[in-house]
């Protein structure tokens, strides 16, 4: 039977080549549904990727690494003062930490001053922050028009905020092109942020390296992590601080008093950092307490970071459960048309060809073989459809995705999964067909006019 397989296979081809329309119109089932569940499927798996992320970051996924530690206030709960200023920040600590650290989304080391650029005859006096090229994923910036500066541009690439493209440029302009001087430097622009927050709109963002080279200096002002989850901003600025300690040479401890709160919690001052790490979280919950106060509140952060953890998890189970469901109803019901499809032309075509089932039979075909016969004709019809409708399906879904500007993602293993679905569908759905023409009488099927 398996050696008859290549022979049935082009008896189904002629035979479904002879009314090429009718042929077309019976797999339009089948080419809709496919095309239509990989849309969804695509649309679905991005969407999916887009909310992990934004689930998983959900505004409060960084940590920031500053230069020095002025920490005040905290001797009577455990806490010794800081070392004040120091510049032991350097650019290996960064990559020490995306290289040591788990759950590193993106770093970013950051250099900043505030000087006069000039573009022609405009001067303005700005802030600029030297950062590299991945600081754009790390706030989510919207960057129009342009795009984020390349740290192996040959020319020194920047960007540019908004409100200070306006003040050197003009209200409305498009920087995009133009040259900035930075001390010794000259700078292409390439990018204008959106944004109209304090930390982007009146700022100049330049690659970190040269400009640490124009200052002929060798330290960071801070490092800014963003982090995969943000559930673990808490355990992971346990281990950069544990990692910036050693990095940084500091060892001992100092004496604390055993009655203070942090003691009491089972923590104990030591030898003071020459840095300070705080999550996003943690400087928006402290900020304005004293001392003593933002102890206690970072006490319990961590337990605030599980619970929230938890509760992103179980948001996307929810959401990932039900677009799975719409996916599969979709799926069903757009099958199961086809399938029924395939099916009415199949029994169609059995009548019609009943004559040539009495003759394949009056020659010695066995009932099996005429059944083959129409089984792989009702197969080969899904499958074409599926064929058609999985090139149909990629290309909708790059244009929705085109479009709306939503992420889509279609995985190899939905393509081979729609074209296996379809070809279930034609052994299904062919089934009754096939059968009903195998147990035709010879004698009979020759009389029919």
């Amino acid at each position: 039977m398996i050696a008859l397989l290549p022979v049935n296979i082009r008896l189904a081809l002629r035979s479904l080549s002879r009314n090429r329309m009718r042929t077309l119109l019976t797999m339009l089932g089948i080419i809709i549904g496919v095309s239509a569940v990989l849309t969804m499927v695509a649309i679905g798996t991005g969407a999916r990727a887009s909310v992990e992320s934004t689930v998983g970051s959900a505004g409060t996924n960084l940590i920031f690494i500053d230069a020095g530690n002025y920490t005040r206030g905290g001797d009577q709960i455990g806490i010794v003062s800081g070392r004040g200023r120091a510049n032991t920040l350097i650019g290996a600590d960064a990559d020490a930490i995306a290289s040591d650290v788990s759950g590193v989304l993106a770093i970013s080391p950051v250099v900043e001053l505030r000087t006069f650029i000039s573009a022609g005859s405009a001067r303005a006096f700005a802030k600029i922050r030297g950062v590299s090229g991945s600081f754009d994923q790390i706030w989510g910036w919207d960057l129009r028009p342009g795009r984020m500066f390349s740290e192996k541009a040959t020319q020194p690439e920047a960007v540019i905020g908004r409100g200070l493209a306006n003040q050197m440029f003009g209200a409305g302009s498009d920087p995009v092109g133009q040259v900035v001087q930075l001390r010794d430097v000259s700078y292409k622009i390439v990018g204008v942020t959106a944004g109209v927050s304090d930390g982007q709109t009146d700022m100049l963002f330049v690659p970190w390296q040269p400009l640490q080279k124009s200052l002929n200096v060798n330290y960071l002002n801070s490092i800014t992590v963003a982090a995969k989850k943000a559930g673990e901003t808490s355990h992971m600025s346990d281990e950069i601080k544990k990692l910036l300690r050693k990095r940084h040479g500091i060892t001992g401890s100092a004496p604390t008093d055993a009655h203070g709160y942090l003691a009491q919690q089972g923590g104990v001052g030591g030898t003071p950092d020459d840095f300070t790490v705080q999550t996003q979280a943690g400087k928006a919950l402290t900020k304005g307490l004293y001392t003593p106060a933002a102890a206690f509140a970072l006490a319990n952060l961590p337990k605030l970071d599980e619970v929230t953890l938890e509760e992103m998890a179980d948001t996307l189970d929810r959401s990932s459960d039900t677009m799975t469901a719409l996916l599969a109803s979709i799926a069903g019901v757009s099958l199961i048309v086809g399938g029924i499809g395939i099916m009415n032309i199949m029994l169609v075509s059995v009548t019609e060809r009943t004559r040539e089932i009495g003759l394949r039979m009056a020659t010695g075909a066995r009932s099996s073989d005429v059944a083959l016969q129409f089984l792989i004709e009702a197969v080969t019809l899904s499958v074409l459809g599926g064929i058609i409708g999985l090139v149909l399906g990629l290309l909708a879904s790059r244009i929705v995705g085109w479009s709306l500007g939503w992420p889509t993602s279609v995985p190899y293993g939905a393509m081979a999964l729609s074209i296996g679905i379809a070809a279930a569908v034609g052994l299904l759905f062919g089934s009754y067909p096939a059968r009903r023409a195998s147990l035709l009488d010879p004698i009979d099927a020759l009389r029919t006019e």
